[in-house]
């Protein structure tokens, strides 16, 4: 499980490598491209789509693990280490070639994040400004302003107090009707 583990690091970090390295050119894709198709169907000069840059997941998937496969078949003729003959292999090649396409994904959610954040940095720097500068409002207007209960007392306390009127029942007793 550790060496599996190790693979699988590697392999997510391979992954970012592949789609850092496509997002930035995309040559070989072009080029691939030429040779393959017509005039007519070749790719625009603008268009950055690459193999795993700007790809759905179905054709990321197939060049994922056909690069993984390929590379697996020079390790296994060209070397004595036999990837395919023992579980062990097997494992190590599912291993890599999930973590490569995971490590595609981490690699374009963080190069997204980042042109948003670049995108969205003037306007949350005049939000920030803004909620300073209410902060700061806020913060004068609690030492300036007494609070409404001190307020309304104050209020009571400057009206006149009343006089008390007489009930009528005191009224008529005064006059000697009751």
């Amino acid at each position: 499980m550790g060496i599996e583990l190790v693979i699988f690091i590697a392999a997510i970090l391979f992954g970012i490598f592949l789609y850092w390295r496509e997002s930035n050119s995309n040559n070989v894709y072009r080029f691939l491209n030429k040779i393959v198709n017509s005039k007519e169907l070749q790719m625009s000069p603008d268009n950055p789509k690459g193999f795993v840059y700007k790809q759905s997941l179905l054709p990321r998937i197939i060049f994922v693990v056909s690069l993984v496969l390929v590379s697996a078949l020079i390790v296994e003729f060209l070397t004595p280490i036999a990837v395919f003959s023992s579980y062990n292999g097997v494992s190590a090649f599912a291993s890599f070639a999930v973590g490569t396409l995971i490590g595609t994904y981490v690699a374009g959610f963080v190069i997204k994040s980042t042109e948003v954040i670049e995108e969205q940095s003037e306007s949350l720097e005049d939000k920030f400004d803004d909620v300073v500068d209410k902060g700061k409002d806020f913060i004068e207007d609690l030492r300036t302003k007494e609070p409404k209960v001190v307020e309304e007392a104050k209020k009571e306390i400057e009206r006149e107090p009343e006089v008390e009127k007489q009930s009528a029942r005191d009224r008529l007793k005064d006059k000697g009707l009751m």
